[in-house]
């Protein structure tokens, strides 16, 4: 069932996507969403660098990727990076049973309707998208492995030191 839901959602952003979205050099779409620790939206973050991350329960690289954008936030919240990661499970209690199996050291939020994600023009699983502090995309990323991760750090810290 957890392969049919997969295939469902991805169908679905596929065939559902706005014009627009997240594009290097485009503005990041706005969003408000919940969140365990309340109300998630890019506007409580100014100034930042946000890494936004899509994600779902049923996603194995997600599952790989948490502890790594965990130390991402660590390592980089002081000099002015922000995770945040966009649960599109429709079921709320599926993103719990994963945050309890693999707890998040960054700000989490749901988008069970795939409203956010459609936006972002998200096609799979996980995906993320570089914000800058004025809230231009800087990078977008599909998938999860440790040569990606090593080169969205990478982007990440010349980004940080001002040299992106």
């Amino acid at each position: 069932m957890n392969m049919l839901k997969h295939c469902l959602f991805a169908m679905a952003l596929a065939c559902a996507v706005p014009a627009g979205g997240a594009e290097p050099g485009q503005s990041a779409p706005a969003f408000a969403l919940e969140g365990p620790a309340g109300p998630v939206s890019l506007a409580a973050y100014p100034g930042k660098y946000i890494y936004l991350d899509f994600w779902a329960s049923w996603c194995a690289p997600c599952k790989r990727s948490f502890p790594w954008m965990g130390e991402l936030q660590k390592r980089y919240g002081e000099a002015g990076l922000q995770v945040v990661a966009v649960n599109v499970d429709a079921t709320r209690a599926d993103a719990e049973r994963f945050l309890a199996q693999t707890p998040a050291a960054f700000v989490v939020a749901w988008d069970p309707t795939g409203s956010v994600a459609k936006q972002y023009k998200i096609k799979g699983m996980p995906s993320s998208v570089l914000i800058d502090p004025k809230g231009q995309v800087m990078h977008v990323h599909a998938g999860y492995n440790d040569s990606s991760a090593r080169a969205i750090e990478q982007q990440i810290k010349l980004a940080l030191k001002g040299e992106r």
